[in-house]
Parts: structure tokens; sequence; C-alpha cells
């Protein structure tokens, strides 16, 4: 298969993640299917493209045509059969656990056409831990967007010893098709590239609020003033979620037993409470007034 071959892609997975990856590619000219088992996430998705789409209208960044024509190329169900059946690209993006992710991949390999590759987007689960459930452990490799995926530019392709030349290399060409810029992970590393970075920085950053060395608020201005990152350690969780640092913690220290792999406590308070971040109007900061 070349990546002219790819016609079809699925998504599975409705949530922040899921939805934007499946309207990102039905911009770019993609027919493509996005499943979640959980109702309210499905028609949440649904509702957002029907509103995002005119929005870029709007914006002038897309025609009233082009607009008409992604939204008719996306189809939403609740059929992870019907979704699959036809793609020619699978792109998975369901929640950072490792029993779950093996469980749909085997469906997926079971599903989906004998050519079809199946990505994880996972931005900390090795595809290796997740080959061996299929029959084609050669076309299953992780595929890393990060959040926004409608606007950050960066996809991180990662090739573990299973995964076939043709199969990282076709990865990488959609990225250009979708307007990305890949990158090739070589090798299989914990975080892979940027998350790697992130997570040192978290670390020491957690490390300092917990031992009252400052407030996360003046952590946070330390990054952006003295480092010029867009945005510090606490300000990034809430954007991509509180719940999703402590649930990949939780994962790591199920894999090492080592208690230091455990969330920290300021991250466990705020994950028992339900204040993830932006997505629930508070975390570290407060949003309820956005």
């Amino acid at each position: 298969m070349t990546i002219d071959d790819v016609k079809n892609i699925a998504v599975v997975g409705a949530g922040n993640m899921g939805h934007q990856i499946a309207i990102l590619a039905a911009i770019h000219g993609y027919n493509v299917t996005c499943t979640d088992v959980v109702p309210e996430i499905l028609a949440k998705a649904e509702a957002f493209a029907d509103s995002y789409l005119p929005g870029r209208v709007a914006k002038e960044k897309l025609t009233q045509e082009q607009a008409e024509a992604a939204r008719a190329r996306l189809t939403f169900t609740d059929s992870l059969e019907e979704a699959v059946k036809e793609a020619d690209y699978v792109i998975e993006a369901v929640l950072e656990v490792l029993d779950l992710k093996r469980k749909i991949f085997a469906d997926l390999d079971r599903l989906s056409p004998d050519h079809a590759i199946l990505a994880t987007n996972s931005s900390a689960i090795v595809s290796s831990k997740i080959a061996d459930v299929t029959s084609r452990p050669d076309k299953v490799v992780n595929l890393h967007f990060f959040n926004p995926a409608l606007v950050m530019k960066l996809v991180e392709v990662v090739q573990g010893p299973h995964v076939s030349d043709e199969t990282a290399q076709l990865s990488m060409q959609l990225c250009d098709r979708l307007d990305k810029v890949s990158v090739h992970v070589k090798k299989e590393v914990e975080g892979f590239l940027l998350n790697r970075i992130f997570a040192a920085i978290n670390k020491e950053a957690l490390w300092m609020l917990e031992m009252g060395v400052a407030s996360f608020e003046d952590i946070d201005k330390a990054q952006v003033f003295g480092a010029g990152h867009p945005m510090g350690a606490f300000r990034l969780m809430d954007l991509t979620g509180i719940d999703l640092n402590y649930t990949m913690a939780i994962e790591k220290f199920k894999a090492t037993g080592d208690e230091a792999d455990l969330p920290a406590p300021s991250v466990v308070e705020r994950y028992m409470k339900g204040d993830y971040g932006q997505k629930t109007g508070k975390g570290w900061y407060d949003y309820t007034e956005d």
C-alpha cells in the first residue's frame, strides 16, 4: 500500500483528541468515520464538528464549499465494525490504559481490512505492548498527535522493533498530507521525544511545589518569562488534563512498582475532586469565568 491508496480513515475514540484528528483528516480530503462507545461523547464530538467548521468559514480559514465538503466526508457512529470495515488507516485515541488498548486492537485486527495500518495516538504506551494481539504487528505503530490536534503541528511517528519501514514511511507521508510536521522516532523510549523532555520538567516543577519552594503560579511564570516557554508546567497540565497526568503516572507505577512513579499528592488531590483542568472548569487554575 502507498499513501495514495489511503482514502478512508477511522478514528476510534471521539474524545478531545479523537474528534479533532477526525475533523483534521476530513478537512484534508479523507473519508473519516469516528466512533465511540459513550453516546454523550459521540454527540458532543459531532456538535463540535458542526460548530467548528462554520467557525473556520467565519474566520476565512475555509471556504463555505470546503467546510461543507469536509462535513460530508465526516461520519460519527457507535459501531466499531461500521467505523473500520473499509478503513485503510485506523487511529486509536482512547484512554491511556494498556488493557483497554489491547482489547481494542484485537477487535481492530479482526474487523479491519487486512491491508489497514493500525495506529495508536498514545502519548505513553509504546505499540510493542499492543502489537502482539494482532496478526499484523508490522502495521501497528504509534502516531502521536499533540493537543489540540487541530492546531499543534508536531506528530511523532514511533517505529518500534516490530514496525516495518513501509508502515513508518507511510505514516510520515500521511502527516504531510494532513499538513503536520512529523518526526521519526527510531526507537521506542518512554515519553518518545517531546513528552520525555516535558516529563523531566514536570517532575521538577511538582517537586518544587510539594517542597514549598514556590507556588505553581510562580513556577509557571519562571518558565514563561525566563525560559520563553509558551506556558508553564501547571498551565500545560490543565490543558492536557490532570486526569491524564494521574492515569499515566498510575500506569507507569503498575509497570515499575517504583513508588517514585506515583502521581504527586497535589495531582492526586485534584484528580479526586474531579478538577481536571480546562475541560472541567478548574484544575491548577480556575476557568469558570472563561
